[in-house]
C-alpha cells in the first residue's frame, strides 16, 4: 500500500524485522515516535513525587512507562520504504537515530580509512511530512539507506544509488 495513503495504525501493523536482520537497501525511512500513555506518565510523576517525600516508597523506573526509553526519552520505531511501499518496522526500542552511524562517518568507515576521516562528503538528507499519517519521512535523491541492528541507538547509512539518481 502507498505510504501516502496509510494511517499511523496501518504503518504500525507492518511486520517488524528481527533486531539483527539485514533487509538490504531501502529508499526512505518513516520516523514513528512511540505513543506514550498520559495516564502512565502521570502515575510515574506522582510516584516519583511521593517517593521523594516518603523514604520507604521506592521510586519508579522510567522503563515502567510504556513508550519511554530508560534514558527518559521517547522510543521511536522506523519504517523502511521501497518504491513508496512500507517494507517493515525497524527499531522499536531506540531513543536516538544516528545519520550515517555514530559520529556520521558513513557505512563501514573504519574499514575504508586509516582512522577518523578528516572530511566527510555532503549528504542529500531531506525530510517531509506524510499527508495522511502526519509522520515524518526521511529520504534522499542521491542515496538509498541501510539499517544497522536495532539497539538502544539506531544507525542508518547513506549508500549511493546505483545508476546515479
Amino acid at each position: 500500500m502507498d505510504i501516502n495513503k496509510m494511517t499511523r495504525e496501518q504503518l504500525e501493523a507492518l511486520p517488524g524485522r528481527k533486531w539483527d536482520e539485514d533487509i538490504g537497501e531501502f529508499d526512505s525511512l518513516i520516523m514513528m515516535p512511540a505513543n506514550v500513555s498520559q495516564a502512565s506518565l502521570f502515575m510515574f510523576h506522582l510516584r516519583t513525587w511521593l517517593s521523594r517525600r516518603f523514604s520507604w516508597l521506592k521510586p519508579p523506573e522510567v522503563w515502567e512507562v510504556d513508550g519511554l526509553h530508560d534514558s527518559g526519552y521517547r522510543q521511536m520505531d522506523f519504517v523502511a520504504v521501497r518504491d513508496g511501499e512500507g517494507v517493515c518496522r525497524l527499531a522499536g526500542g531506540s531513543d536516538v537515530l544516528h545519520f550515517d552511524g555514530i559520529g556520521g562517518y558513513g557505512y563501514r568507515w573504519s574499514a575504508k580509512n586509516e582512522g577518523i576521516p578528516e572530511t566527510l562528503p555532503p549528504r542529500d538528507w531531506s525530510i517531509d511530512c506524510l499527508p495522511k499519517s502526519g509522520l515524518l519521512r526521511l529520504f534522499s535523491h542521491k542515496y538509498n539507506f541501510l539499517a544497522d541492528p536495532s539497539l538502544s541507538s539506531f544507525c542508518i547509512y547513506c549508500i549511493e544509488k546505483k545508476g546515479g539518481s
